[in-house]
């Protein structure tokens, strides 16, 4: 009779959970999958970089990308102020494997938007994300903020908003967030400090500093075809 009891008692407490764990998979996979209709897509629009330690104008870009991993950034004057190594602002490099292990981690609020919380966990212990953080609008099917890890290129956050390409999974508005440790200047590039410290060393300038990019999407030609060569210049 005692084992009955703690038999069923453990299936009122597994059952729960199991059913818990298969919603918050299938959650991400419906927004993995809407992320992958999307096989490229050029994007136009503006760029503000906000580092502390640079004067940088507000920029129009051109945004490339084409599965599964290739993302270029590239301003007005040819040049990209996204952190080499910044993974996270390409979704599917978090999504894409699909070599990984999902946990619930509760609710939240973004922008006042009810979201589901979920960690990614890679399996393969080489890979360079160590630990994705995704909050997910539910209603839609969309990621609006990410945390990102990595093994190399440190910690990112992204932030997004969504308007017309919403079922495309593209946002609007992207808020990149970074460590300026991690940030260099693109080779031969010089800019004008504006903290009062041009006499110091870059490596101090840009210790534990925060940095930020607001990229404001105008336009997307989505699935149009893109070839390798864009990513080679």
């Amino acid at each position: 009779m005692k084992r009955s009891i703690l038999a069923t008692l453990t299936l009122f407490v597994l059952v729960p959970l199991f059913s818990k764990a298969q919603d918050i998979t299938q959650l991400v996979e419906k927004v993995k999958a809407k992320i992958e209709l999307v096989k490229d897509y050029t994007a136009s629009g503006k760029m503000k970089t906000n580092v502390s330690f640079l004067k940088v104008p507000v920029a129009n870009v051109m945004i490339y990308f084409k599965k599964p991993n290739q993302l270029k950034i590239k301003n007005e004057k040819g040049i990209s102020f996204i952190p080499k190594g910044a993974v996270s602002i390409n979704l599917n490099n978090v999504l894409g494997s699909g070599a990984y292990t999902v946990l619930d981690a509760g609710n939240d609020k973004v922008a006042n938007i009810a979201v589901k919380v979920v960690k990614l966990l890679p399996t393969d212990d080489n890979a360079d994300i160590v630990l994705s953080t995704l909050y997910i609008d539910e209603a839609r099917q969309v990621i609006l903020k990410t945390r990102t890890t990595t093994r190399d290129n440190g910690s990112y956050e992204l932030e997004m908003s969504y308007g017309k390409y919403v079922s495309f999974g593209l946002p609007d508005k992207i808020i990149f967030s970074f460590n300026t440790k991690d940030y260099k200047l693109p080779k031969g590039v010089t800019f004008d400090f504006d903290d009062g410290t041009a006499a110091k060393p870059e490596a101090d300038k840009t210790k534990n500093r925060k940095g930020r990019a607001e990229i404001t999407i105008s336009a997307y030609e989505i699935n149009k075809g893109l070839s390798d060569d864009v990513f080679k210049k």
